[in-house]
């Protein structure tokens, strides 16, 4: 007989006022929703927002084209460049 598995759940304990405890259970009751639900769903939007804001990079157009230019498109190595890659070969074994 073959056993279902449950994901594992996982719990977080907070404390707040009870006047923002109010406001989220209002909240929840106007979206017909757990007052868990409504705190995990709202939780998860505004980390994806963080997330996103500081894990995503924006260019303007010119600063885009001039960053895949250089991608396409590498200039020379300059000395010190060629110093610090022969430097790392030195220290640095890569077999």
């Amino acid at each position: 007989m073959k056993v279902a598995s449950t994901p594992e759940r996982e719990r977080i304990h907070l404390r707040l006022s009870r006047k923002a405890k109010r406001r989220i259970e209002h909240a929840a009751g106007v979206e017909g929703t757990t007052v868990g639900a409504f705190i995990v769903s709202s939780a998860l939007e505004q980390a994806e927002n963080t997330l996103r804001e500081h894990e995503t990079i924006v260019l303007r157009r010119a600063h885009a084209r001039a960053f895949f230019d250089a991608i396409a498109n590498p200039p020379a190595p300059n000395d010190k460049l060629t110093a610090a890659l022969n430097e790392h070969t030195r220290r640095i074994d890569s077999r």
